[in-house]
C-alpha cells in the first residue's frame, strides 16, 4: 500500500487498521500534539541520524518489536509495539511501556480501544520516532554463526517448535552425545536447571503457558515464547537445544531482570530462577510458609552433628524446620531444596544422601498426623520431644501426652488443628502420610553444574546423568558437546541401604564416579507431588 494511495483516502471514513511488518507506511508531515499522549518527563523527539533510513527503520519494526523512544530531556522509554495504524494521516505506533508514566492511558485512543495494557503504560507516537531497543541489539540471531566460527560443523539442527509438547515419559533414545542442552560461556548453571525442570516432568509447565496479565512486563510473552518454543519444546521433541537458542533466553533475562552477568559469568541456579521465575514470569511461589513468607527454593540451615557421617535430605529438612519453628501452609507441587553448603567450596557435610521419597506430613500446618506412641489421631505437638529425633516424635494424642510429659515438666506442647469434618473418620482409620518424589539433583564440582534426572515417574523409573559441556570439539572456535548417560544403578544408590554402603567406603575414590558425584557434590534437590501438581 503506497503513501500516495493513503493520501487519496478519506481517513475519517476508514477504520483504524493494523499494518503487518514490512508495509511501506510513512509520513513526511510533522505530527500534531493530539497524535500521542505526552509523557510527563519530556516529549518524543526524532531519532538521531543513523545509516538506516526512516523507511527501512519502519520496515524493521512491527507489532511485537522491542523498541525505545527518546525524549528531549534524554529520557528513554522502553516497551513493546502492541499496535500500528494510521492516526490523522500519520503512521502511528501504540507502545506498551515497561514502567508506568504519569498521564498515559491503557491502550485506548479517542474512545477506541486499540490494545490493552495496564493504566499509565500506553504511549502513542509516530512510527518514525520508534527505534529498535538498543539493549537487545546484541541478542544472538537464531543461527549458528555467532557461536560457532568453525568450518567443521557437525551439530544437529535445532528448529523452533511451536505449540504444546508434553514432557518425555522415558529415556528412550535420548542418551548419547549431542543430546540435551548445549553449553556455552559458563551456561552450565542454566543448562542443568532447565534440563531438570522440563525434560521428564510437567510440574513447572505452568511457566510455559500462563497468559500475560496487566502487571506483567511487556516482554513477558517474548520471554515465555523463547523458553517454550526455542528451548523446552525442542528439548522434548528432538532431544537437543543448540547454545544460541539458550543464549537468546540468557540475553533477555540479563536485560530484563536485576541479575547481572547471566550471559557470560558463572552463576548459581537460584540466581537464574530468581531472574526468570520470580521477576520476569512472576510465577506463584512454590512454597508458602506458616510465617506468611513465600519462596521458590528452601535453603537448609542446620548445625552439624559430628556423630552423623551421611545425613539424608529428610533428616536435614526436618532439623531445619524444627530449628526455624515454621511450617508449610500447604503441600507444594514442587519443592526445591538447597543443600547446607555455602558458596562453591564449603560444605557442612562431605556427603549427603538425597531421600528418594520425602515425607512432608509433619512439615505441613494443619495436616492430620499420627500419635507417635499409639498411632491414633494426634492432637498435640511438642517441639522438645522431637528435638534430636524425627519430627513425628513430637506428635501425640491427649492420653499419650499426659503419660510422656509426666516426667518432662519443662516440655510445652501446642494443640494441633484438625478439620472437624474428618475427626471421627480419622479416629478409626489409619492416618495417611504425604510423600514427595525426588526427580532431579543438581551437583556442582569446581564451578561446573551437572544434573541427575529421573527419566519418568515411579519407583522403578531409570535415571540419567546430564552434562552440557561433557566434551568439546575444536579450541577457540570450537563448541561444546552435551551428553546424556543412562545410570541404571542410581536408584539403588539412593536407597538407605544402597547409599550407605558405598558412602561408608574409607576413601571417596573407591566409589563409582557417578555415585561419588551424587553424594559428595549435591547442590539442589528437586521434589514433586504429582497429585498436587494436577490442580496447579
Amino acid at each position: 500500500m503506497s503513501y500516495a494511495y493513503l493520501q487519496e483516502l478519506d481517513l475519517d471514513e476508514v477504520p483504524l487498521c493494523v499494518f503487518e511488518l514490512g508495509q511501506n507506511v510513512r509520513s513526511d508531515d510533522t505530527p500534531s500534539e493530539e497524535v500521542y499522549d505526552t509523557p510527563a518527563l519530556g516529549s518524543p523527539r526524532a531519532v538521531a541520524p543513523t545509516s538506516t533510513s526512516p523507511l527501512q527503520l519502519q520496515e524493521e519494526i512491527g507489532v511485537g518489536s522491542l523498541v525505545e523512544v527518546a525524549t528531549d530531556v534524554d529520557q528513554h522509554y522502553y516497551g513493546v509495539v502492541r499496535w500500528i495504524g494510521i492516526v490523522d494521516d500519520t503512521a502511528t505506533a501504540g507502545v506498551e511501556l515497561e514502567q508506568n508514566v504519569s498521564g498515559l492511558g491503557d491502550g485506548s485512543k479517542g474512545g477506541t480501544r486499540l490494545f490493552t495494557c495496564a493504566p499509565g503504560r500506553a504511549l502513542f507516537v509516530p512510527l518514525p520516532l520508534c527505534r529498535r531497543d538498543a539493549r537487545f541489539r546484541d541478542t544472538p540471531p537464531p543461527d549458528r554463526a555467532d557461536l560457532h566460527e568453525t568450518n567443521d560443523f557437525e551439530q544437529p539442527d535445532c528448529p523452533v517448535v511451536p505449540g504444546v509438547v508434553p514432557p518425555l515419559s522415558s529415556l528412550g533414545e535420548l542418551a548419547g552425545k549431542n543430546r540435551g542442552i548445549q553449553g556455552h560461556h559458563n551456561s552450565c548453571y542454566l543448562d542443568a536447571t532447565l534440563f531438570a525442570m522440563f525434560t521428564f516432568t510437567s510440574v513447572f509447565d505452568a511457566l510455559l503457558y500462563r497468559p500475560p496479565e496487566a502487571e506483567d512486563s511487556p516482554h513477558y510473552s517474548e520471554v515465555q515464547r523463547v523458553l517454550r518454543e526455542e528451548v523446552v519444546n525442542p528439548l522434548r521433541r528432538h532431544g537437543y537445544v543448540r547454545a544460541d537458542r539458550v543464549m537468546k533466553l540468557r540475553t533477555l533475562l540479563e536485560r530484563l531482570s536485576d541479575v547481572p552477568g547471566l550471559t557470560s559469568e558463572e552463576k548459581d541456579p537460584e540466581e537464574f530462577l530468581n531472574g526468570l521465575v520470580a521477576q520476569i514470569l512472576r510465577a506463584e511461589p512454590f512454597l508458602k510458609l506458616s510465617s506468611g513468607q513465600e519462596a521458590y527454593c528452601y535453603q537448609l540451615f542446620v548445625e552439624k552433628d559430628e556423630h552423623v557421617s551421611l545425613p539424608t535430605v529428610q533428616q536435614l529438612l526436618e532439623q531445619s524446620f524444627a530449628t526455624s519453628g515454621v511450617k508449610l501452609s500447604e503441600v507444594p507441587a514442587a519443592f526445591i531444596i538447597q543443600m547446607p553448603r555455602f558458596g562453591k567450596q564449603y560444605k557442612l557435610y562431605q556427603r549427603v544422601l538425597p531421600s528418594p521419597l520425602l515425607d512432608v506430613t509433619d512439615l505441613i500446618e494443619g495436616l492430620p498426623r499420627q500419635c507417635t506412641v499409639c498411632g491414633s489421631l494426634a492432637r498435640w505437638e511438642c517441639g522438645e520431644c522431637s528435638r534430636g529425633a524425627a519430627l513425628e516424635a513430637g506428635a501425640l494424642c491427649a492420653a499419650c501426652l499426659r503419660l510422656t510429659h509426666a516426667a518432662r515438666p519443662n516440655h510445652q506442647a501446642t494443640p494441633l488443628t484438625v478439620c472437624e469434618e474428618f475427626e471421627n473418620i480419622l479416629e478409626s482409620c489409619p492416618i495417611p502420610r504425604v510423600y514427595m518424589e525426588l526427580f532431579a539433583v543438581l551437583c556442582i564440582e569446581t564451578s561446573h553444574y551437572v544434573a541427575f534426572v529421573k527419566a519418568g515417574v515411579g519407583h522403578d523409573a531409570p535415571w540419567c546423568f546430564f552434562d552440557s559441556m561433557a566434551d568439546r570439539k575444536g579450541e577457540r572456535n570450537g563448541y561444546n558437546i552435551p551428553e546424556i548417560v543412562c545410570i541404571e544403578s542410581l536408584g539403588a544408590w539412593l536407597s538407605e541401604e544402597g547409599g550407605r554402603a558405598p558412602a561408608a567406603a574409607p576413601a571417596a575414590r573407591q566409589l563409582p564416579a557417578h555415585a561419588r558425584r551424587l553424594l559428595a557434590d549435591g547442590y539442589m534437590c528437586f521434589y514433586r507431588s504429582p497429585d498436587v501438581a494436577m490442580y496447579r
